[in-house]
């Protein structure tokens, strides 16, 4: 699995394979990456806003 399709999944932008086994070990696993993942993308935006459009604005 290739990871564009594995992070599409944990944003739920693709569906998915209902082929592969699920126990309560990996979701646990899966909702804990999706968390972090979201936060990470969150302080990107917060970085670029700050670093970037800030003293873009400020000028």
């Amino acid at each position: 699995m290739g990871i564009w399709r594995q992070l599409a999944e944990y944003l739920y932008i693709k569906k998915k394979d209902t082929d592969r086994p699920a126990n309560f070990n990996t979701r646990l696993m899966h909702g804990m990456n999706r968390i972090s993942l979201l936060i990470f993308l969150m302080c990107l935006l917060i970085i670029f806003f700050k670093y970037v459009l800030l003293p873009l604005i400020r000028k």
